[in-house]
């Protein structure tokens, strides 16, 4: 007696499915994380972590001068105008500009950098590009790099915020 079964294609074996379908999933789910780690731009692992560690020495010695300059300023948003007055223990303030960074707590392509021009004595004012919603971090530097103030606001505010040279010289 010679009876012949009829076998199935390969692709109709659940054997093969069931042996493959691992091996392939992670071949896919490989190629899928590989695509992710290229495409995603780490900004914050950092080669020299000296020079870092330098840079936040001066940052704490530029807080410092500010600490012994007496320095204050008081911002006042008035929807993209921006306004400055600012004191030093000697009087009013005078530099021929003044620079504000703004940083945006999570999103780094939102920071902005606004020279402000001197009007008066101890007063300076700018004209901003976009409004400017939210939670922000400040740093007001002088025309040297050599003292700066920091802070924080929620914008737009409706009272002036106050910037103080701290009694903490943290970087």
């Amino acid at each position: 007696m010679t009876e012949q079964t009829s076998v199935a294609p390969w692709f109709k074996q659940p054997w093969f499915w069931f042996l493959t379908i691992f091996p392939i999933a992670a071949i896919v789910w490989c190629i899928f994380m590989i695509i992710v780690a290229t495409n995603i731009d780490n900004s914050m692992v950092t080669d020299d972590y000296s020079k870092k560690g330098r840079a936040i020495n001066m940052e704490i010695a530029r807080d410092t001068k500010a600490r012994e300059m007496g320095i204050e300023a008081r911002f006042a948003f008035d929807q993209r105008y921006l306004s400055l007055n600012v004191t030093t223990s000697q009087g009013t303030a005078n530099f021929p500009y003044l620079i504000l960074n703004l940083f945006h707590p999570t999103l780094s392509d939102q920071d902005r950098t606004v020279q402000l021009t001197r009007i008066g004595e101890g007063k300076y004012e700018a004209r901003l590009n976009q409004d400017i919603d939210g939670r922000w971090y400040f740093d007001l530097r002088g025309p040297d790099n050599d003292w700066r103030l920091k802070g924080e606001a929620f914008l737009p505010a409706s009272e002036p915020v106050q910037l103080s040279a701290g009694t903490d010289p943290q970087g």
